[in-house]
């Protein structure tokens, strides 16, 4: 029998690669986003390599989102095998400077609604007798950054709680609890980010594709391996945080201000974190491996 793949946040990015590698599997598909116009592209191109896909526009960042998208999957399907839960959004911003809002909508999307579909799918796979849930979170899940606090709070916090969910899970020995913990990827998120520095921002080099967060992802679903990072900056950052942390401190302040927030005067803006923009998404926010200038 085909699997049953909930893949959230599958409009784009990761989720959307994630989405196009399983239906290569033949995978039956739910995919859960907020904005209706890219859901149908996506599922358009998952459909035409053979797949099942049911769409769901769901903002997960609600409380009854997870548990509404979980109950949706399995009443259409029967049924669900792994849970990817990629659905994130990015903010800009010093402490002081980020709106409230902003700053509640990034943890309400990236950590409490990751939790909350940890809560409304597990039951699922307790009674069938297994499943995996695949947390994507972030190299910032390990180490820390300036003017993007939200969004490390909320990957930081993910982490922890993927770990403590998998302990909990020790005595089910069906359940699976895994994570994937990218570092800059080329996705469209850095286009749809809050932004309210008054610089243009880009994301940190080296830039890999998604499509290689989605080969990891495909693989630990079916792997031993709990904890999978990828990206080059995984070998430099984390050692460096850990062995010399004033120097860490030092390096990445000066490299977000020379690299990630460019000195390219930005108009102040919410992005897609309060709202969704409609349009028919994408995997790639066409980034190059070493961003030196922003995509047309």
């Amino acid at each position: 029998m085909r699997q049953v793949v909930v893949v959230t946040g599958g409009s784009r990015g990761i989720g959307r690669a994630t989405a196009l590698r399983f239906a290569k599997k033949g995978m039956r598909l739910v995919l859960v986003a907020r904005d209706e116009i890219a859901l149908a592209s996506a599922a358009d191109e998952c459909r035409a390599r053979g797949a099942e896909v049911h769409t769901l526009s769901i903002d997960l960042a609600l409380p009854d989102g997870p548990e509404r998208a979980a109950d949706a999957a399995v009443a259409r399907f029967g049924r669900i095998d792994v849970w990817v839960a990629s659905a994130s959004v990015f903010a800009y911003g010093s402490v002081e400077d980020t709106p409230d809002a902003v700053r509640d909508r990034v943890i309400e999307t990236n950590l409490l609604g990751q939790m909350r579909a940890a809560r409304a799918v597990i039951p699922h796979f307790r009674a069938r007798g297994g499943g995996t849930l695949v947390f994507v979170g972030s190299l910032f899940s390990q180490v820390s950054g300036p003017y993007v606090s939200s969004y490390v709070a909320a990957k930081h916090g993910l982490l922890g709680f993927a770990r403590s969910l998998r302990q909990e899970m020790l005595a089910h020995r069906g359940i699976r609890i895994k994570i994937v913990l990218p570092a800059s990827i080329d996705t469209p998120i850095y286009h749809r980010a809050a932004n309210v520095t008054g610089r243009r921002p880009f994301p940190l080099p080296p830039v890999v594709s998604a499509d290689r967060v989605a080969r990891a992802i495909v693989r630990v679903t079916r792997g031993p391996r709990h904890e999978v990072g990828v990206g080059a900056a995984q070998f430099v950052t984390r050692p460096l945080q850990f062995l010399l942390p004033r120097v860490y401190d030092r390096f990445i302040r000066v490299l977000q201000l020379t690299l990630g927030l460019r000195r390219r005067p930005a108009d102040r803006s919410m992005g897609a974190v309060l709202h969704p923009r409609h349009d028919p998404g994408a995997v790639s926010g066409g980034w190059s491996r070493f961003p030196l200038r922003a995509p047309r």
